[in-house]
Formats: structure tokens, C-alpha cells, sequence
């Protein structure tokens, strides 16, 4: 019996990982958090109270367990550490470059203990990354363009939006791209999403740049008022962050559609569907499942597996890809 731990489980990302995985027979999937009594169950799944925060309380934790899911943003390095320790594999869908960097430093231990560290797990990074892969194979471009538009109307936890309030204002530039469906050409704007750090290492590209849009185009130019360096200081004053904060989480315009999108030189590949946790949630998922054979060691998602064929996987579980080179995948 394979048992999954899912810490930061009880969340939209955490749920969507825990349905996708109970559905494989030998899979035991306990679905942890801090407060799993505010939480609605999931079906199939064991609910465990942890708190990853505390060690003695994080190692009653990992008894048992052969795979650890991380959809939570709480010490993660700490967390992958006492992973690795046991010779437990760890899969991230963390965002931030800054966690990122200091879980590829466990790269040698991962490798002493013969455990897996899958980063950039989710759908930025994630689902870019392998597009990115796929462009940089399939063109002899030097740099890639990343686009990321993305759904105002879902809702999202205020974790979430925090980071994302936290991101505006902290790089500069901005540029259109086309994506898929209705969406048509759009306007993105640079957004410290982690794969454009990752990128020009793992795939030896000269460099990358990720932008972002929502699919309310009227949230998209206050999105772009909000980037300047003034606004984004006044947004992050104590009182006016918890005001917006509060009402970014009351109130949804736009719909619950996602779409990415990479150019790199004549080549151009999208991903796209509904719901960016579903999204991030069933890439996580699916990663697991390729886990045994993957090498021991710190790897990002690109350095694991081949992106045709896995987004090709991913996207029959109702979402729509286009590599730009006539293959196409559409929802079964």
C-alpha cells in the first residue's frame, strides 16, 4: 500500500491532488492540516491534524509514509529535509523562487538518501516549464516568451492572493501573446512567477520571461495600474493590504478559465482548461504517479519527465493542449 501525506491538503490544490490520487487502487491518501475540522472531508481520504510547523508533530506525521505532497507554503525546506532523511520522495507546487532555491540545495542529501524532490510542480511552474521544454526542443530560439492568463472569477484562498499582491509592482515590461479559445491576442505583464528563474538553467535557454493576465481585461489594466512602484508600496501598507485583501476574496469577476501560453522562435504551445487548482491539483497528482523510476536527487518537473507525452496525459483529464505542431489534445 503506497500512502500519500497531502499537508496543506484540506486546500483547493491540496483537494483537487487527494480525488485524482484515492482513484488508484494501493493508494492510501491521508489528507493533513492544521485544522481539518473546518474543512469538508474528502471522500476516501484520511484526515489527519498536523502541524508541519512543529517537528515532533510533523515526524508522528511521516510514519508510514512513502510520498509527501506539499500544497502549503509552512518551512518547506524543513519539511523536504526530514522528507529526504527517511528516504521519502517530496513533490512542491510552490511558486516562489526563493523556497525553490533553497530546496535545490537538497539535492546531494536527496541523493545520499535516494529520495525524489520534484519541483515547479503545478501549472506556473509546472505546465509552463514542460511548454518551455517542449519550445526550446523545437526551435532554435535563445529566450521564451511565457504567458499566463488566468480566471478572476475562481476563488482562491487568501494565501494565494496574498502572493499574488505581494508579486505586483516587482518587475517591470509587459507584452501581448496569443492564446487559445476566445481568449485571442492578449496583453501580459511581468510577474515573478519562478519559472523564468529556473528555465535558462534546467533547459540552457538564454533567458525567460513570464507574464500574467486575467480574463477580465478591465482587472488587467488595474492590474497594470497596480504594478506601478508607488501603488504597489501603498498596497502593501498593513491597513490597505488586509482591505483588498478582503474584498478580492468576496468578490469574483470573470470566470474560473485559465489558459497558458510559450513562444519560443517559431514555436508556440498552450495549455488550457477551467479552474487553475483543478489545473495545478491533477499535474501534482499525476507526477506522483510517474514517482517510481524517477531519479533520486532535486529536479524541477522539466528535468523528469517528456512533455509531450505527459501533458498529452494530463490533458485527458479535461483540458486542452495545443503543441503548435499539429498535435493537438482535447478534453475525452
Amino acid at each position: 500500500m503506497n500512502t500519500i501525506l497531502i499537508l496543506g491538503g484540506y486546500g483547493a490544490v491540496g483537494r483537487e491532488a487527494a480525488a485524482a490520487l484515492v482513484s488508484r487502487p494501493g493508494t492510501n491518501v491521508i489528507v493533513a492540516g492544521r485544522n481539518p475540522g473546518k474543512a469538508s472531508p474528502v471522500p476516501r481520504t484520511t484526515a489527519m491534524r498536523v502541524d508541519a510547523a512543529d517537528p515532533a508533530d510533523l515526524s508522528r506525521a511521516l510514519d508510514g509514509v512513502g510520498t509527501v505532497l506539499m500544497c502549503a507554503e509552512i518551512d518547506n525546506v524543513r519539511v523536504a529535509r526530514a522528507c529526504v532523511e527517511r528516504g521519502i520522495s517530496y513533490v512542491d507546487v510552490t511558486a516562489s523562487h526563493p523556497l525553490l532555491t533553497g530546496l535545490q540545495q537538497l539535492d546531494g542529501p536527496a541523493r545520499e538518501h535516494s529520495a525524489t524532490l520534484a519541483l515547479s510542480v503545478g501549472l506556473i511552474p509546472g505546465v509552463t516549464n514542460l511548454l518551455a521544454r517542449f519550445c526550446a526542443e523545437h526551435s532554435a530560439a535563445d529566450g521564451l516568451l511565457i504567458g499566463a492568463l488566468l480566471g478572476s472569477g475562481e476563488a482562491h484562498g487568501p494565501a494565494a492572493l496574498a502572493w499574488t499582491l505581494d508579486g505586483l509592482g516587482r518587475l517591470e515590461g509587459s507584452w501581448t501573446m496569443r492564446f487559445p479559445e476566445s481568449y485571442g491576442e492578449r496583453t501580459v505583464h511581468r510577474f515573478p512567477f519562478s519559472d523564468q528563474y529556473t528555465l535558462p538553467t534546467t533547459l540552457g535557454v538564454g533567458a525567460a520571461r513570464t507574464g500574467l493576465c486575467l480574463d477580465s481585461r478591465l482587472l488587467t489594466r488595474l492590474l497594470s495600474v497596480a504594478r506601478r512602484p508607488a501603488v504597489a508600496r501603498l498596497l502593501r501598507r498593513p491597513q490597505v493590504r488586509r482591505l483588498l485583501l478582503a474584498v478580492l476574496g468576496a468578490v469574483h469577476v470573470g470566470g474560473d478559465g485559465f489558459a497558458v501560453t510559450v513562444r519560443g522562435g517559431t514555436v508556440q504551445a498552450s495549455f488550457s482548461g477551467r479552474r487553475q487548482s483543478r489545473a495545478t491539483g491533477r499535474m501534482a497528482a499525476l507526477l506522483i504517479r510517474h514517482l517510481p523510476g524517477l531519479p533520486a536527487g532535486a529536479h524541477h518537473v522539466e528535468q523528469l519527465v517528456d512533455p509531450a507525452a505527459f501533458l498529452t496525459e494530463l490533458a485527458a483529464d479535461g483540458f486542452d493542449l495545443d503543441l503548435g505542431d499539429g498535435r493537438q489534445a482535447t478534453p475525452a
